[in-house]
């Protein structure tokens, strides 16, 4: 049986920030930056990774995909979910929000299964109606934004949800680590929280048809084949049958 094709979204940087890299008559020309766990993580699970330009048509693109992951990265506007901009509030790239936002609804539209990681988690939160809260400081609660802590490291404990898609990939807690400043604050409609850290912050979701399933941690550090990608590809291997 032929492997199932995952998409893996990326940012977009100016060659400028590469520095005496490249040469000045190179720095205004962008590149597409995708970190190489993910792919890896894809791959050990049994997939075939793709990495997505935004240059293409998002529906003629999904439409060869079978499975589609939403990495992490920069924070989400927040005029997507209509609140003023935090003093916090770090990097934008509202371009990027726009085509994540408009490869989710195509996946969606598709029936393909969707992991959403990180910043991914809140976009979905987001698309599906919810907020975030824009900035928590390191001393608050859990502790979060471990910035200086080896990503392949657990940091914190998460509880998982029984009943919930995540409870079958995952025990009843399990250690993660915390690359982010920005959490959930309302959860969007129709969403399920699926895990939570031990200080209620809100570390998983999911939607009710089991297709998306999104974490607030960054599984493509932790030890491979994570159970987040082996679902995922499980899921889209599936759909391949159908």
């Amino acid at each position: 049986m032929a492997r199932p094709l995952i998409g893996i979204t990326g940012r977009r940087w100016a060659a400028s920030v590469l520095g005496t890299n490249v040469p000045p008559a190179m720095s205004g020309i962008y590149f597409d930056l995708h970190f190489s766990d993910y792919p890896k993580s894809i791959a050990l699970a049994g997939g075939l990774p793709v990495e997505l330009t935004r240059d293409a048509d998002v529906i003629e693109m999904v439409e060869h995909l079978d499975g589609l992951v939403l990495t992490g990265g920069a924070d989400v506007d927040p005029e997507n979910y209509r609140q003023a901009h935090d003093a916090n509030l770090g990097v934008l790239e509202s371009d990027r929000d726009e085509w994540e936002i408009a490869l989710l609804a195509a996946a969606r539209a598709r029936d393909v299964p969707v992991l959403a990681i990180c910043r991914g988690l809140q976009l979905v939160n987001v698309v599906f109606g919810g907020t975030l809260r824009q900035h928590v400081e390191l001393d608050e609660g859990a502790g979060h934004p471990q910035w200086d802590v080896d990503g392949h490291e657990a940091t914190h404990s998460v509880n998982i949800v029984e009943g919930t898609m995540t409870s079958q990939l995952f025990p009843g807690e399990i250690g993660v680590n915390s690359l982010h400043h920005q959490v959930v604050d309302t959860v969007g409609e129709g969403l399920i929280i699926s895990a939570k850290a031990s200080d209620g912050i809100v570390e998983g979701l999911e939607t009710p048809d089991g297709r998306i399933v999104a974490v607030q941690w960054h599984p493509e550090l932790m030890r491979k084949p994570d159970p987040t990608f082996v679902w995922l590809v499980r899921e889209a291997s599936e759909r391949l049958l159908t």
